[in-house]
């Protein structure tokens, strides 16, 4: 039986939120009935404002259950420095979720969540060690015949046609290969908002066995990036018994509804070299 995620990204409560945009996803998101529906990061604009929490933790309630969701960048406190560099997670953790590494199973299927959000930086990810061995305990639990999903927020590089100066995953070598060493098929991120799928194989030629990257662009804000610029997007994921189908969902200009605008077919690699 197909598994169904729903992977929305960069909420951004705060100035750049779209209301109508969070209204008409709520409404699409239960329409579509979906087995999870995946967060990656970025709940707030600005982790210094409680009604900017609020406001996030308001949505999340109102979206379907079960979730799987991590932080991002802008889920840390940009201008309580001590905040920010002793406890940059507190407010996410208060807010969204004590649960930093976060997992979902279901019969063949395992997500699992890991935070690239910390406070030394305003825009950049990095996989601590702390992370790395908490994904480690994860993933070894599952065995080839489980089809294996990473989030996190930042993607470990740009899109080949991205122009706009963005930090990724500085760590990004270190934490493809992780992703390759467990054989996980496919890793959600975001933070670029704009949407796009590729391959870590991509990036470092001659990988084991390679992972897909999916990206959702900004789901519920007006920072929408290069084609998707003032858009808001997000993935429909359905996992089949050899791969996966990936829909960009994009709401349309009369704001009726999230409608697909492109899909991609990602054969599962140790079904399809059989």
């Amino acid at each position: 039986m197909a598994f169904r995620m729903l992977h929305i990204s960069d909420i951004h409560t705060g100035p750049p939120f779209n209301p109508a945009a969070a209204e008409r996803l709520i409404a699409d998101a239960h329409a579509l009935k979906p087995d999870l529906v995946v967060i990656s990061g970025d709940f707030v604009q600005r982790a210094d404002f409680a009604a900017q929490w609020r406001a996030a933790r308001t949505l999340r309630e109102r979206l379907p259950q079960p979730q799987l969701v991590v932080a991002g960048n802008h889920d840390v406190p940009l201008f309580l420095l001590h905040e920010r560099l002793f406890a940059p997670l507190r407010r996410y953790r208060q807010q969204i979720s004590p649960d930093l590494n976060p997992v979902f199973t279901t019969t063949g299927i395992a997500v699992v969540g890991a935070c690239t959000a910390h406070g030394l930086t305003v825009d950049g990810g990095k996989l601590y060690p702390a992370q790395i061995a908490a994904l480690r305990e994860r993933l070894v639990r599952f065995g080839p015949d489980v089809y294996k999903i990473v989030v996190w927020h930042h993607p470990p590089a740009l899109p080949p046609a991205y122009r706009r100066k963005r930090v990724t995953i500085t760590n990004a070598a270190e934490a493809i290969r992780l992703l390759d060493e467990f054989a996980v098929d496919m890793l959600l991120c975001g933070h670029l908002h704009i949407s796009f799928a590729g391959n870590t194989r991509d990036i470092i030629p001659g990988l084991r066995h390679g992972t897909y990257i999916v990206q959702s662009g900004t789901t519920t804000s007006r920072r929408g990036y290069g084609a998707e610029h003032g858009a808001n997007t997000c993935n429909l994921i359905t996992i089949e018994a050899n791969g996966a189908r990936v829909q960009h969902l994009r709401l349309d200009q009369t704001g009726d509804r999230f409608r697909p605008v492109a899909e991609h077919w990602l054969p599962r690699r140790s079904v399809a070299v059989k």
